[in-house]
């Protein structure tokens, strides 16, 4: 008990230093060389500085609109690629469940992938962080072993009443899936929230960047954050406080978002993952 306390407590501190830096007024940021445990005032200037509509803001928008639409086209072809491979005795079923397969043992390359996206016109574009990563070759499979161990009465009712495939996958398939779907949609959702090598080769317009690129720029990298990329004219709070603002940014979301699919995460890759 005392060891598993103390790794929590590992874990926890930097969150908090985190949080507690990104808040700290600037002259504690100061004196306390950087790194501030417990602030003693609240502060909101460097969210208010990165928030005027410079780069971060911009960069937030970026990331909220390719994790949105890039979510939904990805759950969108999951499921409708599951269902079509659960579907056995289709035809081609087998020749496409093994390209599935063997995505998941060989990738195509930096360079390849460059060239494809080249040739599709998608550099510097919005588009180019969404396509290539549409489709994971694991969810599907996920999804499949779902849509299989259905019970074949339920689908056989369907086909009963007059139901076609179109309409057994919409009405029976998709709202018995919601549990397998919202896992999968969690992990399309974090993986697009948090993709930052995709923008680095086929973005250079900084006003495309996601706010990932711009948390590895001036964070990771520890390039210096300047008054012309936040759009303002006033004096900046340290950048200390500015980076823990940026970082402390690009983990809410998830946060935020995790606890509402939690009840969902057990039962969905439990199921998934034993039928089929």
């Amino acid at each position: 008990m005392i060891v598993l306390g103390i790794a929590c407590l590992l874990v926890v501190l930097p969150f908090v230093g985190i949080i507690s830096t990104s808040l700290a007024t600037p002259e504690q940021v100061i004196k306390a060389g950087g790194f501030v445990l417990i602030p003693e005032g609240i502060d909101f200037t460097a969210y208010r500085s990165i928030f005027i509509g410079g780069v971060v803001t911009r960069a937030l928008l970026v990331s909220v609109f390719v994790t949105g639409v890039g979510t939904l086209v990805s759950l969108t072809l999951t499921a409708m690629l599951g269902w079509a491979l659960s579907r056995r005795g289709s035809i081609g079923n087998r020749q496409l469940l093994l390209l599935v397969l063997v995505t998941l043992l060989f990738s195509p390359g930096i360079i390849p992938s460059y060239l494809v996206v080249q040739q599709l016109g998608l550099l510097d574009s919005l588009w180019s962080l969404i396509i290539p990563t549409a489709v994971s070759a694991f969810n599907v499979i996920v999804v499949r072993a779902f849509f299989v161990g259905l019970p074949q009465e339920v689908m056989d009712s369907a086909r009963i009443d007059g139901a076609g495939e179109w309409q057994t996958f919409r009405y029976m398939g998709l709202p018995l899936a919601r549990p397998v779907l919202a896992v999968v949609g969690l992990f399309y959702g974090v993986s697009y929230w948090n993709a930052f090598f995709n923008a680095m080769l086929y973005i250079s317009d900084s006003s495309k960047w996601p706010l990932q690129l711009v948390l590895r720029t001036y964070v990771v990298d520890g390039n210096q954050i300047g008054a012309q990329a936040l759009g303002t004219d006033t004096a900046l709070p340290p950048q200390t406080s500015l980076q823990m603002a940026i970082l402390v940014i690009s983990i809410v979301p998830v946060l935020i978002v995790y606890p509402f699919l939690q009840r969902h995460f057990a039962k969905g890759m439990l199921t998934g993952a034993v039928k089929g």
